[in-house]
C-alpha cells in the first residue's frame, strides 16, 4: 500500500511538472522556434542542466533525442562542450538559470566562447527576480551587466513568448553569439507573430512617442511599463515608451531619438540599476552630451529581498503601479 501511494505520488508530481509547462507559453515558444528552425535544416543542438522541465527544452528532447544533451549540474563544462560542438559547424543552444549562466560561467563564455566568435545561443531563463522564495543564488540580477561587458556577444531580452520565437529564428545565420534572458514564460503577450515579422537585433520598437517623457524598458519590464504609459496617456499625458529589447548592440539612434526634444527619460529594467539597461542608456547620453534627465529604475544595489515575484515587484515598484508613480514623478520635476 506504501509503494502503491509512492508511485501515485511520484506520478502527481509528474504530471504538476507538465501542467506548470502548460502555463509557461514562453518556454513552449523557445521549444517550438528551435523545433522549427531544426526543421528547416539549422544544425541546432540543445543542452541543458538537468532543468529540461524548467526551461521547456523536454519538447525539443522528444523531437529530437539525438540533438539534445543532459550535461547534469556542471554548468561551465556545459558552455565549454558547447564551443567545441561550435567549433564542428552545429549551433549549439544552452539553457540553463540565468543565475547560473552568465555568472558561474563567466570565464567558459568570455573565453571559449566569445573570444573565438563562435555561434552558441546562451538561454539565461528565469532571470531577474522571477525565482523570488529561492533566494539570492537564484536571484538574476546581475547578468545584463557582466554579460554586455564581454566583447563580441550579442545581448537580448526578448519581451515576450511571440518575440523569444522571433528573436531565434533571426539567430540563424548571426555569427557571433548570443545571450539571451527571458523570464519563466509567463510573461504577458505584448505582441503577435504577426508584428514581428522584421524582427532585428539592436533595432528598438517604438510603441508611442512622447514629448513629456520617454520610457525606456526591456523584457518583463515592457508588460508593465506599457499599462503605466496607457494610463498617463489617458489622461492627456505625452508619454512616449521605447522597447530596447536588444541591450547590445543597443539601439543609439533611438536612443538619441527619444532624447532629442529634452525630455526625461526613464529606463524600467528587472535588474540592479548598475551595469544593466540604464547604465547603457547612460553611456550613449553621454558620449552624445545629451541634456536629457535621465532616471534609471530596477532594482537599487542590493541583494534582492527573498519571497513571492509577484510582491518583490511591488516591492520594488516594479508592476504597472510602481513605475507609473515613478513617471508621474520625473513628470512632476518638468
Amino acid at each position: 500500500m506504501a509503494a502503491q501511494q509512492t508511485i501515485q505520488r511520484t506520478t502527481a508530481e509528474s504530471w504538476t511538472l507538465l501542467d506548470l509547462l502548460d502555463q509557461a507559453p514562453g518556454l513552449h515558444a523557445l521549444a517550438d522556434a528551435l523545433i522549427e528552425i531544426t526543421e528547416e535544416g539549422a544544425p541546432v543542438v540543445a543542452l541543458t542542466g538537468d532543468l529540461k522541465y524548467s526551461n521547456g527544452l523536454v519538447r525539443y528532447a522528444e523531437r529530437f533525442p539525438e540533438r539534445f544533451f543532459n550535461m547534469g549540474i556542471s554548468e561551465q563544462n556545459m558552455v565549454s562542450v558547447a564551443a567545441g560542438m561550435a567549433t564542428t559547424g552545429l549551433t549549439p543552444f544552452v539553457a540553463d538559470f540565468a543565475s547560473f549562466l552568465p555568472l558561474l560561467c563567466c570565464e567558459q563564455i568570455r573565453t571559449d566562447v566569445a573570444y573565438s566568435q563562435l555561434p552558441v545561443r546562451l538561454i539565461g531563463h528565469h532571470a531577474g527576480i522571477t525565482l523570488g522564495f529561492y533566494g539570492t543564488s537564484h536571484h538574476a540580477t546581475e547578468d545584463l551587466s557582466i554579460t554586455r561587458a564581454i566583447a563580441n556577444l550579442t545581448v537580448v531580452a526578448p519581451t515576450d513568448a511571440a518575440m523569444l520565437a522571433a528573436s531565434i529564428r533571426a539567430s540563424v545565420g548571426w555569427e557571433q553569439p548570443i545571450y539571451y534572458r527571458i523570464g519563466r514564460g509567463r510573461e504577458p503577450d505584448v505582441y503577435t507573430p504577426a508584428e514581428l515579422r522584421d524582427f532585428e537585433f539592436g533595432r528598438a520598437i517604438w510603441h508611442h512617442w512622447g514629448g513629456d517623457a520617454v520610457v525606456i524598458a526591456t523584457g518583463s519590464m515592457v508588460a508593465p511599463a506599457a499599462e503605466a504609459v496607457e494610463r498617463l496617456r489617458g489622461e492627456g499625458h505625452e508619454v512616449g515608451l521605447l522597447d530596447m529589447h536588444t541591450i547590445k548592440p543597443i539601439d543609439r539612434q533611438a536612443i538619441l531619438m527619444a532624447s532629442a526634444g529634452g525630455a526625461p527619460l526613464i529606463t524600467v529594467e528587472e535588474h540592479n540599476t548598475v551595469g544593466g539597461l540604464g547604465a547603457a542608456v547612460s553611456e550613449v547620453l553621454a558620449d552624445k552630451g545629451s541634456r536629457s534627465r535621465l532616471r534609471r529604475h530596477g532594482i537599487p544595489d542590493v541583494y534582492s529581498l527573498i519571497g513571492p515575484p509577484t510582491h518583490l515587484y511591488r516591492h520594488y515598484g516594479l508592476e504597472g503601479a510602481g513605475i507609473e508613480a515613478v513617471i508621474r514623478e520625473e513628470l512632476e520635476r518638468g
